[in-house]
């Protein structure tokens, strides 16, 4: 046992500091005067109403909030399991570049485009976005290992991870659907042809039943719920900002993925894992044409980034490695400090309107209403919480006892049911 530890740490001590690294920066670029997001109130108040589903997402985040509140329910717990997810993603991406045939300077320089990218905005949230993308990135992982060793026991975990993934968000479809096109239009569409297959699919269906049962029972609320999101959000989004947006998030680590898709296409090494490189531009193709949130595709570029790191290590002479390797780290570094500012929650509201400009410029402060605002939607969403908790508590506290049992604490939306159900927990009547 301790010559298998020793060797884990001596083959993996690298991954392990940038894994502390990860989870240090996101509670370090994090400002102290941002509370919880109003969509973290909404999950950690299904906490108390577990169910097969609920009218906006699947089950997932309410099992973890369940184990958070377990833990004590404090905002190190909140912010550390999307954290924990994001480490878990650079885990795995590393781990694709092991099985792709990568040595340590790939493996390095796909760790830190991770490291240092919007991902650590989007750990920050507990939502379920984190879980998302982690689910994606084990899937390519899992399809990868199967093409290098044909061993159907691949296709058994690939059928709980992607039941995994519907549970937690209903988006993994798209990547199914952009994998089940790639698989046909390359030479691994004989995995159609195996039985094993088509019974990895039955217990995929199998495992996602009760969830689909539950939306035949409550007639759907999925579609009723897609219908709004349409209507309030999607119309305002655009297919060019959907592009603009995937630049943006990984801007410096633009050669890593135009590397990975002109190795999908024309090198011979890179054949047997084509499909990725077909599933990438469908998905991206079909989210554009959706007009869909740009973060919807971040699950897509672990993988890209693992390839293409793969790729330029191998393609470069040892002189030239020793000069683009560490130019693409630095490069993609300087930008992730350029816009640390703007990206993540380190300014204070009033700086934030004293930099307005700079904001506006980058268009951060477009909301899904497809309006300008004083601050980030985001940003905005996680302040003034616990003062309105507070006020409410204080009013609670006014009605005389002989009332309180008569009393309905009722609110307008998730946000401020779910702020007062937190923040005043044990003090008053949950708030609805």
């Amino acid at each position: 046992m301790k010559i298998k530890i020793s060797q884990f740490i001596q083959n993996y001590w690298i991954l392990l500091i940038i894994v502390a690294v990860k989870l240090i920066l996101q509670y370090v670029l994090v400002n102290p005067v941002y509370e919880l997001h109003r969509d973290e109130f909404l999950h950690l108040d299904q906490a108390k109403h577990l169910a097969f589903g609920f009218i906006s997402v699947p089950p997932f985040t309410s099992l973890i909030s369940k184990i958070i509140f377990l833990l004590g329910g404090d905002i190190f717990w909140i912010r550390f399991f999307p954290g924990l997810f994001g480490a878990l993603t650079i885990v795995f991406s590393w781990l694709i570049v092991e099985a792709a045939g990568g040595k340590i300077t790939s493996k390095i320089m796909v760790s830190l485009a991770l490291l240092f990218s919007v991902l650590i905005r989007l750990n920050i949230l507990f939502q379920p976005n984190s879980f998302d993308i982690l689910v994606w990135t084990i899937i390519f992982y899992l399809l990868v290992k199967y093409v290098n060793s044909g061993n159907n026991k691949w296709l058994w975990y690939l059928a709980v991870i992607v039941a995994f993934g519907l549970y937690n968000k209903y988006t993994v479809a798209f990547l199914i659907a952009g994998l089940l096109a790639g698989l046909l239009l390359t030479a691994q569409r004989k995995i159609f042809s195996e039985l094993s297959f088509w019974k990895v699919l039955l217990l995929t269906v199998l495992l996602f039943l009760p969830n689909l049962i539950w939306q035949i029972h409550n007639h759907f609320p999925l579609i009723a719920h897609m219908k709004v999101l349409k209507a309030n959000q999607l119309d305002n989004n655009s297919s060019s900002g959907f592009i603009r947006g995937q630049i943006m998030f990984f801007f410096g680590s633009i050669p890593l993925t135009l590397c990975a898709l002109s190795a999908f296409a024309f090198y011979k090494p890179f054949k047997p894992y084509r499909f990725i490189g077909i599933c990438f531009i469908m998905v991206m193709t079909l989210f554009a044409f959706l007009k869909a949130k740009d973060y919807y595709a971040i699950g897509l570029y672990p993988v890209i980034f693992a390839f293409g790191g793969v790729f330029i290590e191998r393609v470069l002479s040892l002189r030239w490695k020793l000069v683009v390797l560490p130019s693409l780290i630095i490069f993609n570094l300087s930008v992730f400090l350029l816009v640390a500012k703007l990206v993540f929650p380190v300014l204070t509201p009033q700086q934030i309107a004293q930099n307005r400009e700079k904001f506006e410029k980058f268009g951060m402060l477009r909301w899904e209403d497809g309006k300008n605002h004083i601050l980030p939607q985001d940003f905005a969403d996680m302040i003034g919480w616990r003062e309105m908790a507070g006020k409410a508590l204080a009013a609670y506290n006014m009605i005389p006892s002989g009332e309180i049992e008569n009393t309905l604490v009722f609110c307008d939306n998730y946000g401020q049911t779910g702020a007062l159900n937190y923040y005043n927990r044990g003090k008053m009547k949950e708030a609805y």
